[in-house]
């Protein structure tokens, strides 16, 4: 398994602002997990983390303590803070409530889907398969991304949007951990199956598919 290098990427770590510092550091860090230039196993110190979002300890500790808390650290007091490492077993339960929650709110969110929704579901899904012809991961987790959101924001349900919050990333890792070996990560078919069922509000249709394509999605990355 290939990972990206810690100390070779600019994308990640830029200068914090000073508006919302913890936030900033929490999302930055989140981000880093993510796309692994934080390794799997690699210690951290928010000494140095400090000096390279340029602001004090305070906000990388209190970011590493959340992040400890959603189960992308690992840290053990006095002794080392690390990134935790990526289980399948971990990533195929998360995928389960992931797969859940993105299939109630694509339900909830056909009754107040409008044309301008439809379309902007069209554009994205046009974008992601752009994405994928030109192999490039990080747009097409993104795509991907906003293409979901769409169904969270009509959905009307913040509780959905912060149950997806702490899980979701385990998924991604694992995308990323796997994105040399893996083809077709995501199915433009597969959205489009689910923009029609929304456009004729087949909620259950939509529910189905839904969640049938997140679960197609982690059987994809761990095949052998």
């Amino acid at each position: 398994m290939q990972y990206i290098g810690f100390m070779g990427t600019q994308n990640s770590f830029k200068t914090i602002q000073r508006q919302s510092l913890r936030e900033q550091v929490y999302h930055q860090l989140k981000t880093a997990i993510i796309r692994l230039d934080l390794e799997p196993g690699q210690k951290v110190k928010d000494q140095e983390l400090a000096e390279k979002f340029q602001v004090s300890r305070t906000p990388v500790r209190e970011a590493l303590r959340r992040l400890e808390d959603e189960g992308l650290v690992v840290t053990s007091p006095g002794s080392f803070t690390r990134v935790a490492e990526i289980h399948e077993e971990e990533v195929k339960q998360a995928t389960l409530v992931v797969a859940t929650l993105h299939a109630l709110a694509a339900r909830e969110a056909c009754y107040y889907l409008r044309e301008q929704d439809l379309l902007e579901l069209r554009q994205i899904n046009h974008r992601l398969e752009f994405s994928l012809r030109e192999n490039d991961l990080i747009s097409a987790v993104e795509c991907d991304d906003q293409f979901h959101n769409v169904f969270l924001e009509q959905s009307r349900n913040d509780e959905i949007i912060r149950a997806l919050e702490p899980v979701e990333p385990k998924i991604r890792r694992l995308e990323f951990a796997k994105f040399n070996s893996v083809e077709g990560i995501y199915s433009v078919s597969d959205h489009e199956l689910i923009i029609e069922a929304s456009n004729h509000q087949n909620l259950n249709k939509v529910s189905d598919l839904v969640k049938q394509n997140w679960m197609s999605l982690f059987e994809l990355l761990t095949q052998k």
